[in-house]
């Protein structure tokens, strides 16, 4: 039986031919993505504003009412609320921000929830309100920070260790391909007006993740190759470098894509951001590795004897002693 190949044998693609343009194009992305992050901003959720978290129970019906409770919280004019199911399919939890000016007057926190679970009772009579809830604003403020600390750490982290397992150009590339890779998903939630919530900051970390995987693949492949194939023009040897892990790349994305779509689709609405983002990320890691930290490495001036050991004096004579050229 013949093995599916996604990918034929000596497949010859010359990415590196178009690396400029598409360079010039991924700056322009990071440049009008953070344009819109520092102008249009980011849709933060309860978890970096504050807020309440009410926890419901429907006594004696098989579902929560997701739709209805919406509709009757909507018209309270506090904004839209955020429902879940949680836990059972009658067990639902509703979060909402907190409202302006709350920080210097905590009732106003108090009388929104008040006004909330009233409206459920008056609706549903069989609601059993099992807990309020609330996240200040100082909080919230501390979780942001922390999010975007670890974001900042955790690129840090990967470009010391993608410089000191190879070399100091590569883990610039790295880096530049995962800074790439998250202004590019910043700068969806910003287009886009999604909710930006702890959920997301573990979204960009698994993009971060994958994208470095990908990276490191190809700079392993890369570093095999400057050692085989010493004379070789680096954009051929870089070209070369990509297509023999081509195969490997594909079935990757695709069978992590197989997973990620239908959650897309027909997932729940609580996870239609991490999935959005995750899936964004697929292919932005997938780009970037390619486009990004691969030509970069002809920009620094990586050769294909760059990294080949020179021989020391003490060497060459103990050759030379020993007749050897």
């Amino acid at each position: 039986m013949k093995l599916l190949k996604l990918v034929p044998d000596h497949t010859n693609i010359h990415f590196l031919k178009w690396r400029v343009p598409f360079y010039v194009i991924s700056i322009l992305l990071i440049a009008a993505s953070w344009a819109l992050v520092l102008t249009k901003g980011l849709n933060l959720g309860v978890d970096f504003v504050g807020g309440q978290m009410i926890r419901v129970t429907f006594v004696g019906k098989p579902d929560a009412p997701v739709a209805s409770m919406r509709d009757e919280i909507a018209n309270l004019g506090y904004g839209d609320p955020i429902i879940q199911r949680f836990g059972k399919p009658n067990e639902a939890s509703i979060r909402m921000k907190l409202p302006e000016g709350s920080e210097q007057h905590p009732d106003l926190a108090n009388t929104m929830a008040e006004r909330i679970t009233k409206a459920l009772k008056t609706a549903h009579p069989e609601v059993r309100i099992d807990g309020v809830d609330s996240v200040s604003g100082k909080v919230s403020g501390e979780l942001f920070r922390t999010g975007l600390m670890s974001l900042a750490f955790a690129m840090i982290a990967i470009s010391i260790y993608i410089w000191v397992r190879f070399e100091w150009q590569f883990g610039v590339g790295g880096l530049f391909a995962l800074f790439h890779d998250v202004s590019l998903t910043l700068g969806m939630f910003a287009l886009t007006g999604l909710e930006f919530d702890l959920n997301i900051v573990a979204a960009i970390l698994t993009i971060i993740g994958y994208s470095l995987n990908d990276t490191i693949v190809i700079y392993d492949r890369i570093r095999e190759n400057l050692k085989k194939f010493r004379k070789m023009p680096l954009p051929e040897l870089l070209d070369l470098s990509v297509n023999e892990t081509l195969a490997r790349t594909v079935m990757t994305s695709l069978t992590v894509l197989i997973a990620l779509v239908p959650l897309l689709l027909f997932g729940p609405a609580s996870l239609f951001g991490l999935t959005a983002a995750i899936t964004l990320g697929i292919f932005v890691g997938t780009y970037s590795s390619i486009y990004m930290a691969a030509p970069l490495l002809i920009w620094f001036g990586v050769k294909s004897d760059s990294f080949v050991p020179t021989e020391g004096g003490p060497n060459k004579a103990e050759r030379a002693a020993r007749g050897e050229a």
